[in-house]
């Protein structure tokens, strides 16, 4: 029976190298690529059973890479993984073919039971938690980030806020 191959898309290597050996010795295949345009040969080579897609990569989006999978073989199952996580690119992730979205940290544990959750769960508990303005402002501020293509100058500009406030909000929370 041949190993399930997983594709991990992740620009910091050293992430990428630890989550790597981490599923080679759950006995997966993995194989790495550091963004979107590493996907062509990859996928015009192999076909992933599985992906693990980060949603900021240097200066693109995982995104492109989740839409890209996803065309290529909608049965993939693909996961999200990121440090920035919002409502906004939670949304968007899932209309274009990511199965789960997960907030750093994640271990390997979280991303193989994801793997399993490929269904929706009615039964998940709702709860009456109430919003503060900091989550708001973290969120507008995601959104924004994903509509720019990350792009932190633009985001600034459209948020009517100052480059440098931006980017020191940026630092409190990162966007891995």
């Amino acid at each position: 029976m041949a190993k399930p191959l997983l594709l991990i898309v992740e620009d910091d290597a050293a992430f990428a190298r630890t989550l790597q050996r981490s599923f080679e010795r759950r006995d997966y295949d993995v194989i790495m690529a550091a963004g979107p345009g590493d996907l062509t040969d990859l996928l015009a080579a192999r076909t992933p059973d599985y992906a693990v897609v980060d949603l900021k990569l240097a200066q693109s989006s995982g995104l492109t890479c989740v839409e890209t999978l996803h065309a290529h073989d909608p049965q993939m199952i693909i996961i999200v993984l990121t440090g920035y996580a919002s409502i906004a690119t939670a949304v968007q992730s899932i209309k274009l073919g990511a199965t789960s979205y997960l907030a750093k940290p994640a271990n390997t544990d979280d991303i193989e039971r994801a793997f399993g959750m490929t269904l929706g769960d009615a039964q998940v508990p709702i709860g009456a938690r109430p919003t503060s303005i900091k989550t708001i402002e973290w969120e507008r501020i995601n959104e924004m980030l994903a509509e720019t293509g990350f792009n932190v100058s633009e985001t600034a500009r459209r948020l009517g806020m100052h480059r440098r406030t931006l980017a020191r909000k940026l630092e409190k929370k990162p966007i891995a």
